[in-house]
């Protein structure tokens, strides 16, 4: 079932260029994410992996190349168009609403649980992170950086993507609030939604991973199944560990 699911593509990104200003940042990127399938993206900082994600979401205006949805070319899509398609984002900077409480932050991002699959509630999200269920009435400013990326993740599963992008997904945060991550992570891929990640450990991310590739100056210079790609002597030379 699960082998057949990954032969099915969600998205595809096919000689992505992307520009800021007079600045080249992605360089030809080809990349595939079938229905089912965890991709990691690495890189050291300055690489191009959170310009290639914005790029595929439709917030980079100098770009070139094609990135199809579905099969379908949303290359010249505005970005809430793609997030209607079933493109959840948690950006590096978290993006929540600061003035709003924990729950009307979920709520206010939720749709119908799809009928194929278990979909995401607000009764999954406190049952998945049970520090949002204890803070449900504070504002989301009143949460620490660990709780807000919590709230970050479960507002994204509140939409039912198809395929949610994660960049930093544990970056800065304690250690307990990572290994909630890391296991909701895990539950994401078993439920069968896409995901696309981007984290500074290398090693725990390609445990949860089925592909990944490595950014070097915005170009793909490493690639393969994330299992292969452990012991890569190459690897922790690309990222300067």
């Amino acid at each position: 079932m699960r082998s057949q699911a990954l032969q099915e593509p969600i998205l595809q990104a096919q000689a992505v260029h992307a520009w800021y200003g007079s600045s080249h940042i992605v360089h030809g990127i080809d990349l595939t994410i079938s229905r089912g399938q965890t991709l990691a993206l690495l890189g050291r900082n300055g690489m191009g992996k959170s310009t290639l994600i914005r790029c595929l979401l439709g917030h980079v205006s100098q770009r070139e190349g094609r990135v199809l949805l579905f099969g379908q070319d949303v290359s010249k899509r505005p970005p809430h168009e793609i997030a209607r398609r079933g493109v959840a984002y948690v950006p590096e900077g978290r993006g929540i609403f600061p003035n709003l409480s924990v729950r009307e932050n979920l709520v206010m991002a939720a749709r119908p649980s799809p009928q194929q699959r278990r979909g995401w509630d607000l009764h999954r999200v406190w049952a998945s992170f049970p520090r949002l269920a204890e803070r449900i009435h504070h504002l989301g400013s009143q949460l620490s950086g660990g709780e807000q990326q919590m709230l970050a993740i479960g507002r994204a599963l509140m939409t039912q993507p198809e395929l949610i992008i994660l960049d930093e997904a544990t970056e800065g945060l304690a250690p307990l609030i990572v290994a909630e991550i890391w296991r909701v992570i895990g539950t994401v891929r078993e439920d069968g939604i896409a995901t696309l990640i981007v984290d500074r450990d290398y090693r725990k991310l390609l445990a949860h991973a089925d592909q990944a590739i490595v950014l070097q100056k915005g170009k793909i210079v490493l690639g393969g199944e994330a299992a292969a790609l452990r012991d890569n002597p190459l690897l922790a030379t690309l990222l300067g560990v």
